[in-house]
């Protein structure tokens, strides 16, 4: 039987346990940070860690699938387990992989993340749109046959993104139109639709239209630049459907489970007074 859709899920989530997403990133420096080797043994101990500490305690845990790739199968293989713990909690799991492509090959990517009978089977995952809004539709559909979700990139954290969102076509911004398609797409969903935008919360200013009708993932905290003042500023219109997302912040904490835990707490305590305040 198909699970609710991911909107509806995603909402319930939020409401029990907060707005914050939670980045697993298990790069180089954060292994070393928490005395760990750049192995897969390294991999697996950091990533299950994380997974104890903050499964049911946040509403939603971000892999990064880059940082699992890079050590082959058996990294692989850690990140299918740390799926497969989360999503027996009340923790959605969003895999940031951003991928992008065309015909048989954007199905393939649907498939093996989308698909809730494939091992990879997660909650949501990160789309690139530029090679066109209408090369993801097999994402698009394979999630909403499976009750499973997509945040879309629009509006990113990373400096030279503008050569590309802020270009002007047709009177809008390239990232305009694409928050424009994503609104079209949850169109009389309620309470969220399950196409949700990557806006990055560390940009200087923001002129879309941000009520796209489902959730805004917003990258770029800490390490980047954002604050929770930054949160306030740009979203103050859409507060209720913001997911701020922290990675390096909450996983210096590391690699105590309690501490971990308790700064992952007080991280999302001070988003949503932010968001709150906004």
């Amino acid at each position: 039987m198909t699970q609710p859709p991911f909107g509806l899920r995603l909402r319930g989530a939020v409401d029990k346990l907060g707005p914050l997403c939670v980045g697993v990133d298990p790069h180089v420096s954060l292994l070393r940070e928490w005395g760990l080797d750049d192995d897969v043994t390294g991999l697996e101990r950091f990533t299950m860690t994380c997974a104890e500490a903050l499964a049911d305690q946040v509403a939603v845990v971000k892999p990064q699938s880059a940082f699992f790739e890079r050590h082959g199968s058996r990294g692989i293989a850690v990140l299918e387990s740390l799926v497969a713990t989360l999503r027996t909690s009340n923790t959605l799991v969003l895999l940031d992989a951003k991928r992008g492509d065309i015909g048989s090959t954007m199905q393939g990517y649907a498939d093996a993340y989308l698909d809730q009978t494939s091992p990879l089977a997660v909650d949501a995952i990160t789309l690139s749109p530029y090679l066109g809004f209408e090369s993801m539709r097999p994402a698009f559909t394979t999630a909403k046959r499976h009750g499973a979700g997509v945040f879309v990139l629009a509006l990113t954290s990373n400096p030279e993104a503008s050569d590309v969102q802020a270009a002007v076509r047709d009177g809008r911004s390239v990232a305009g139109g694409v928050l424009a398609a994503i609104r079209r797409e949850n169109t009389s969903a309620e309470p969220w639709g399950s196409v949700g935008a990557v806006v990055a919360a560390n940009l200087a200013r923001v002129d879309e239209d941000l009520d796209i009708g489902g959730p805004l993932l917003a990258p770029g905290l800490g390490a980047q630049g954002g604050t929770p003042a930054d949160i306030r500023r740009i979203f103050a219109a859409v507060a209720d459907r913001v997911l701020p997302s922290s990675s390096r912040e909450v996983l210096t904490a590391g690699p105590d489970v309690a501490a971990l835990r308790n700064k992952a707490r007080r991280v999302g305590e001070e988003l949503a007074a932010a968001l709150e305040a906004g």
